[in-house]
């Protein structure tokens, strides 16, 4: 069964809602669509319908954008293990630190979870080109999920990218165009080629079914944790559609009543300090961020100038009572090798970075010894090997 209902806007703006069933991108308003489902008729689904159900993100399929008789395009992403971080949590004074590992899904990273969801909807949407521009592992991602739904896929990826995530593209199958500037160029010149083609485009927040993709973590995390939110969730943001998704999972697993927690977990954007509209905005007290000149960082997936759901994620930075934290490209590099060698855990610049919050928020006492703790290790250090070269 599934209680797909409608889409509306994030604003709103008093646009009326959407067809479920139609091809729809961003509101006529501008802002970001969200997928809406009958909340009252899904109470009747319940957590214990979970038991036996393949362990990947479509086990939560009657919450996902997916109709009766449809079949998801998957490549196994999900359900990556909720790791109990002792060694790393002792050398902090943490009794509970878990890192929930997203380098374990398809192509490396949590990418895999919303390029699953949206390219579903486009194939049966009757998309025959999917067209997106990444800063890396988003295109690698959509390549993949596009291979594996017979969709082309048109990738436009920065030319200073690293070679890996260029390279992976082109392995599934996509054409790659080199674009001179920052993920924002490359956005516009995927916008002006591909809409005259009717290319279908799975950009970040400009179509509605990423984020329904990555809402997943939200309810993986609740069912590891047997059905209770822990404290705080420390989660690098880009284009924030992870940390967007997860606030709105929030919302309707406790209007399911799968989870009844008191209050919701503080949420930290780590941003870096050389691309952190969020963390300014943030601290200025701004509902919106302004575009970030001169963004540059080596995790890739964090250099994303200006996010087009900036608002929501400030908001659920706020109403969840948690903070946005900038951090050095070099105290990444150092973290991601403190995750190596106290866990076994394969973790690229972005999990580094929220480790070094982590560690902040501990040093100024925000975080006590026995608070519940989640790092978001977003992706795999395999495709950032040359910056842990020599150290």
């Amino acid at each position: 069964m599934s209680f797909f209902s409608h889409l509306e806007c994030s604003v709103p703006c008093g646009a009326p809602p959407l067809d479920a069933r139609g091809r729809h991108f961003l509101c006529s308003c501008g802002a970001p669509l969200l997928v809406r489902y009958d909340l009252e008729k899904a109470r009747a689904w319940r957590p214990d319908s979970l038991k036996g159900r393949p362990p990947n993100m479509w086990r939560y399929r009657e919450m996902l954008p997916l109709f009766a008789g449809e079949e998801p395009v998957t490549l196994g992403e999900g359900f990556t293990p909720l790791v109990h971080a002792q060694s790393l949590g002792a050398s902090l004074g943490l009794q509970r630190l878990f890192i929930k590992d997203e380098s374990l899904n398809p192509t490396n990273s949590f990418k895999a979870r919303g390029q699953s969801a949206a390219i579903t909807r486009a194939k049966y949407l009757g998309a025959t080109t999917i067209a997106l521009p990444t800063a890396g592992n988003a295109g690698n991602a959509a390549a993949a999920y596009s291979a594996a739904a017979g969709l082309a896929c048109e990738v436009f990826i920065p030319r200073d990218a690293k070679r890996p995530f260029v390279d992976e593209c082109r392995l599934y199958g996509a054409n790659v165009t080199l674009v001179d500037g920052l993920i924002t160029d490359a956005g516009r010149l995927a916008a002006e080629t591909g809409t005259a083609l009717g290319w279908y485009d799975v950009s970040t927040l400009k179509e509605p079914y990423r984020i329904e993709g990555k809402k997943t973590m939200a309810y993986e995390l609740a069912e590891q944790m047997e059905w209770r939110w822990p404290d705080w969730i420390v989660y690098p943001t880009g284009g924030g559609t992870g940390l967007i998704g997860m606030w709105k999972a929030f919302e309707e697993l406790e209007r399911l009543g799968w989870v009844t927690a008191a209050k919701r977990p503080k949420m930290v954007s780590v941003q870096a300090e050389h691309c952190a509209p969020i963390v300014r905005a943030f601290e200025q007290g701004a509902d919106r961020a302004q575009a970030w000149e001169g963004a540059s960082t080596i995790a890739d997936g964090l250099r994303v100038p200006r996010a087009i759901g900036d608002f929501l994620i400030l908001r659920a930075i706020r109403e969840s009572g948690g903070t946005a934290i900038a951090v050095s490209d070099e105290s990444m590099v150092d973290a991601m090798l403190e995750i190596g060698r106290h866990e076994g855990i394969s973790a690229a610049p972005e999990g580094g970075a929220a480790l070094v919050a982590i560690e902040r928020l501990v040093t100024n006492g925000s975080i006590e010894p026995g608070h519940s703790v989640v790092l978001f290790n977003t992706g795999g250090a395999l495709k950032y090997l040359d910056v842990i070269a020599g150290r």
